[in-house]
């Protein structure tokens, strides 16, 4: 299939010339504040792509059109659309009981997948604490470490430190955690005491000759430094993603991990990794922090723990964690009214059945380097500077300039990222995500069920996409 035929397809009774503006993309137009987007315009001038159902790795939209989702709706959608079986799940819980909060008690479907969720987290992580996203699980975690200090007797322990470039949520606490200056401006002043340190991007550190293991240790070693110039008495945590998203699917060798534990153990420091999009089989495991080599002492998570049939999140903390909030009298002053919603708690059940049934963490082992192999047959475009990922969980960095790894200005990402490539490569027929929040790449995440023959319609779409985005940059 080309990005030409994928024009021309539609279901009976669509045409492709229909009118853009469905009464669906006029409403929202006038009505509906879309997250993360710009709203001039989309009552007319820009309108807003309205899907309308999925099944497996595809979508539709209101004109009858089908679209690959390359980006499990948004790292999300693990087992793949239209799963009846999750949905009925849903509605046999609804009609049991469709809300109880967990302040103090619990559901049947909320006990069982705490359970389910120790067994699943590495080493001694057996304390769930439910959310209703990924952001409030990072909230969480962040209060958690400073209330665990304060127990022990070190009350000046509060600060965090994250990596440059790393997204980890939109609360001011999550935001303060998050190494994304351009995001956080327009909120300032936030909570304080986030601190940031250099990420592992391999590609923008060319000084390195391409040795993971010596970016590695030079990485692992700022944060010690940055540990040590804040004050140990001073840092409750560290929070990295096993695989970094922002920046563009950011990988570091199991040794960078490794000598970060240490540094954190050294300093009595909470090491927490935020697994809000690598959990749950994006890299082939429950959770990729395993996979990398490393226990942290506390987890977050959301997303793909109900492939996105449900919202929830959880942070999950180790008994060493727990242990002084089991003290009489204790109280962790904090909660959410939908964490541990026990509809999606039995659909998270439910989707946990069905990967490990049909072995969706093995087929993302099986198929993850012939996708890497896929997407990197892209590097003859002279736009293509690097492609990087891990699992099913890659991103394709573009350049202004190949040679001299030149990225692009102001004014061309307006054009490319804002202005191109988002409407392009959609009505081309591929769902994914151009970014720019760090250099400019394009993230691929489809659901795990995704194989070969998805694999290499993303490749032509794209190839077809920016072979036109080089003529305009």
């Amino acid at each position: 299939m080309t990005a030409v035929e994928n024009t021309t397809r539609t279901e009976a009774g669509a045409t492709p010339d229909a009118p853009v503006l469905s009464p669906h993309a006029d409403a929202a137009g006038r009505h509906l504040w879309m997250h993360f987007a710009r709203m001039h315009g989309r009552d007319g001038a820009a309108p807003i792509p309205v899907i309308t159902r999925g099944e497996g790795v595809h979508l539709w939209d209101d004109r009858g059109r089908r679209i690959l989702d390359g980006l499990a709706g948004l790292f999300v959608v693990q087992a793949g659309h239209g799963r009846r079986e999750l949905a009925e799940v849903a509605a046999k819980q609804a009609s049991e009981l469709a809300f109880f909060p967990v302040w103090g008690y619990t559901t049947p479907p909320a006990a069982e997948l705490a359970e389910r969720l120790a067994h699943l987290a590495p080493g001694d992580l057996n304390r769930v604490f439910f959310t209703s996203g990924g952001g409030e699980a990072v909230e969480s975690a962040w209060k958690v470490a400073k209330q665990y200090f304060k127990l022990r007797g070190r009350p000046l322990k509060h600060k965090v430190i994250s990596r440059a470039t790393a997204y980890h949520g939109t609360t001011h606490g999550a935001m303060a955690v998050t190494g994304l200056p351009a995001m956080k401006k327009d909120f300032e002043p936030l909570a304080p005491g986030g601190f940031r340190v250099p990420n592992t991007n391999l590609y923008r550190h060319p000084e390195f000759d391409g040795d993971a293991e010596a970016l590695g240790r030079w990485a692992a070693d700022r944060i010690e430094e940055a540990i040590a110039f804040e004050g140990a008495d001073t840092v409750a945590a560290v929070v990295l993603e096993p695989v970094q998203n922002s920046g563009g699917c950011l990988t570091a060798p199991p040794s960078y991990f490794a000598r970060v534990r240490e540094i954190c153990d050294r300093h009595d420091v909470l090491l927490v990794a935020d697994e809000v999009i690598t959990g749950f089989g994006r890299h082939g495991v429950p959770f990729a922090s395993a996979k990398f080599g490393f226990t942290p002492d506390i987890i977050t998570c959301a997303k793909g723990m109900t492939s996105g049939y449900g919202p929830l999140g959880a942070m999950i903390a180790s008994e060493k964690v727990i242990e002084p909030f089991l003290a009489p009298g204790v109280t962790f002053p904090h909660g959410y009214t939908w964490g541990g919603h026990p509809v999606s708690a039995a659909v998270a059940l439910a989707n946990l059945d069905l990967m490990e049934r049909e072995d969706l963490y093995g087929n993302v082992l099986a198929h993850a380097d012939a996708f890497g192999a896929t997407l990197d047959r892209l590097r003859d475009l002279p736009i293509v500077g690097d492609v990087r990922g891990d699992g099913y969980f890659w991103a394709i960095e573009l350049v202004r300039d190949r040679d001299t790894r030149e990225t692009f200005g102001p004014q061309e990402r307006e054009r490319l990222v804002r202005g191109f490539l988002p409407g392009a490569l959609f009505e081309a027929g591929l769902y994914c995500r151009p970014d720019d929040r760090g250099d400019v790449v394009i993230q691929l995440a489809p659901p795990l069920i995704a194989g070969q023959p998805e694999f290499d319609e993303m490749e032509q779409i794209l190839r077809h996409v920016l072979t036109e985005a080089q003529k305009i940059v």
